[in-house]
């Protein structure tokens, strides 16, 4: 899976150069931009934070995912097996051989075998749809932020305070879908 990027460098450049332009200025009316200034470095940390965790929960689901299809393989593999040695048990004793006791424990083997492993792909497909469930989170608090970024880029553009505010609450509304991450349980199993 691709990482998600967080490209709020330039606007980071852009507020803190609008900020010193304001002290070279004078301009009083304007020192609320270092707040934005402050706050939207603030969010860019727990973006890129977020961005990270995305990231890596999307790739253990990705590995949980490939697991678990290797399980199910197994499986198949095990089922195979005990089809050939069930044939070979009913043509026997169709043609009235004796059919070695072996062979019947390694038939109840193969199934207790594919029951191990059924549970075991399954408790890895769960694991995958858990960490999917987690990325998403930390996807969707990516954007909020970088949305709140964005917003307070304009407030100091258009130097109207309010489009600051409402930054800050798409930050929050970030935050808050960013402590659900942490807080998502990865299936049933952790």
């Amino acid at each position: 899976m691709s990482e998600i990027e967080v490209p709020v460098e330039q606007i980071q450049e852009n507020l803190m150069e609008k900020v010193h332009e304001a002290k070279a200025h004078g301009d009083k009316s304007t020192s609320w931009f270092e707040g934005v200034a402050l706050s939207s470095a603030l969010l860019a940390v727990i973006a890129a934070v977020s961005a990270l965790l995305a990231g890596h929960h999307a790739n253990e689901a990705l590995i949980e995912q490939i697991q678990s299809s290797d399980q199910w393989s197994y499986y198949q593999a095990k089922g195979i097996k005990s089809n050939v040695l069930s044939s070979k048990v009913q043509l026997l004793k169709e043609l009235g051989k004796t059919v070695q006791p072996e062979d019947l424990e390694k038939l109840k083997q193969y199934k207790g075998d594919q029951e191990e492993i059924s549970a075991v792909a399954k408790e890895k497909e769960e694991l995958s749809k858990g960490h999917m469930q987690v990325h998403s989170f930390f996807a969707k608090a990516v954007t909020f932020f970088q949305i709140a970024i964005a917003v307070s880029a304009i407030s100091v553009l258009v130097r109207r305070r309010r489009f600051w505010f409402v930054s800050l609450g798409f930050g929050a509304v970030g935050l808050v879908i960013f402590v659900q991450g942490f807080l998502a349980p990865l299936g049933g199993f952790h």
